[in-house]
């Protein structure tokens, strides 16, 4: 039996095992795929970082080496390019001395564990109690939460009216239908829970460089009425945003392509409710052919696109494409402490603080669907549904958000898919506050392995002492 096994190879996975092993315990990394680093290491370099001054300890030590691979200063470079930010993390662990079993499915036995996997698989193979998806505004009294109006206005909705129908009156692709009153017109049930998960993507890097460009491929059964509604969006609207493609944005003529404008990389039609206890695979692939449908038709018909394609030294073994799927949402512990938009925006000192966080709120759409509007006119139209932006203050995140309530658990952590409301998850789950609270989670693990506790009895005062001389920060 090994001291700490850390279930899930993510950025606060890696974080959380270097810790551990920093520490001295004796730590196990396990992950089913074949790469470390998660959406850092996949797709996902120009992270929303927040307020930089609350990024500290290994998470703060990861970007320095970014920062020094590239001869910038810290938070010179807009993000690392994949394959570069995969290399300082295996670096990370190798010189920590962490035992990394990737491929494998079933952590080995340990006396304590720490679920850092985006989905919470392992806190939900142990059968403690979670959430998933959006509550109702009543569960825990937030202003934000539940279901919002579909024709909210912003930069990731329609800036005009389109109908969600072809001519013949069926429906467009990647739309999700939705529910109907008695009279047949969509319903709102605004601030209801819903379970709604944020929208999933494939995020790109792509590059226009030539010799290291990959054109996009035609995908097996293309069909370019797949796409009606972005050439509606296009014809209508020819200055709406769409891709954000910008050149030279990180280092070496790259681009990283996040999910920007009313049509994007973002996936909205629901297929994501089906990824966590469904065939994820066929999620996956869902997704992943979306994706390229969207980027070669865009090719075709766009001419500032065709100057740009995947990039060749990039995710090699998947034909340039990312080996992560961002999985936004998952499941969410619900655990000795719930975190809710309350201590966020009114943020207040907590005993057990063990990392601060500072990005906005930031809920992603969860669904495009359509409304009748103006309704006197019954027009149907199509709307991204479920986009937040909410600013907070920099907020202290308790220990008590790690760790399951002791009568279900006493040897887990949870610091990826911890014990928060959806709206307060939608600021945490960035990945610098992910890894910093890794770097928490690996560090009470190692505590509690020493000492012969529960993860509820390690010592907050020794574990705040050693994260400050680590270099995590716990106050502004």
């Amino acid at each position: 039996m090994t001291d700490v096994v850390v279930f899930g190879a993510t950025a606060a996975g890696v974080t959380a095992a270097v810790a551990a092993a920093e520490a001295g315990a004796a730590t196990v990394l396990v992950d089913s795929g074949r790469h470390v680093g998660g959406m850092v290491s996949g797709g996902l370099s120009w992270t929303d970082v927040g307020d930089s001054r609350v990024i500290g300890g290994l998470a703060r030590r990861f970007h320095e080496a970014v920062a020094d691979h590239y001869g910038a200063p810290l938070w010179g470079v807009k993000g690392p390019e994949p394959h570069v930010a995969e290399r300082i993390l295996v670096g990370l662990l190798e010189r920590a001395g962490v035992d990394v079993r990737l491929g494998e499915r079933e952590p080995p036995e340990a006396a304590m564990y720490i679920d850092a996997t985006y989905e919470g698989d392992l806190l939900a193979a142990r059968g403690i109690t979670f959430a998933t998806g959006r509550e109702s505004r009543e569960l825990y009294g937030e202003r934000w939460a539940g279901r919002q109006p579909a024709y909210r206005p912003g930069k990731h909705n329609f800036p005009v009216l389109l109908s969600p129908f072809f001519d013949d009156g069926e429906p467009l692709h990647h739309i999700r239908p939705p529910e109907l009153d008695e009279r047949g017109w969509p319903t709102e049930r605004l601030g209801e829970g819903d379970g709604g998960l944020q929208a999933y993507q494939f995020r790109l890097c792509v590059t226009n460089w030539p010799e290291n460009r990959l054109p996009f491929p035609e995908p097996d059964g293309y069909d370019p009425a797949e796409h009606a509604l972005l050439d509606r969006l296009l014809e209508a609207a020819p200055d709406a945003p769409f891709l954000g493609l910008v050149p030279d944005l990180l280092p070496n003529g790259k681009c990283d392509v996040n999910s920007i404008g009313p049509v994007s990389l973002n996936v909205l039609d629901g297929s994501n409710r089906d990824y966590l206890d469904g065939d994820r695979e066929a999620v996956r692939a869902h997704h992943l052919r979306y994706t390229q449908s969207l980027l070669f038709h865009l090719a075709q018909t766009r001419r500032e696109i065709a100057g740009w394609g995947l990039c060749a030294d990039e995710f090699e073994d998947a034909g340039g494409w990312p080996h992560q799927l961002y999985v936004r949402d998952g499941r969410r512990l619900v655990g000795e402490h719930v975190l809710t938009e309350h201590d966020l925006l009114g943020a207040r000192p907590c005993p057990d603080v063990v990392g601060l966080g500072s990005y906005n709120i930031d809920v992603r759409e969860i669904e495009r669907t359509w409304r009748y509007l103006p309704e006197y006119e019954r027009t149907p139209a199509v709307f991204n549904e479920g986009y937040l932006s909410v600013a907070v203050p920099p907020y202290p995140i308790p220990y008590g958000s790690l760790v399951p309530r002791r009568e279900e658990a006493t040897n887990l952590l949870v610091p990826v898919c911890l014990s928060a409301s959806h709206v307060a998850f939608g600021s945490i789950r960035m990945e610098p506050t992910l890894m910093l609270l890794g770097h928490a989670a690996g560090l009470a693990a190692a505590q509690a392995v020493r000492r012969g506790v529960a993860a509820q009895d390690v010592g907050v005062d020794a574990l705040q002492r050693d994260l400050r001389e680590a270099g995590q920060v716990l106050a502004l």
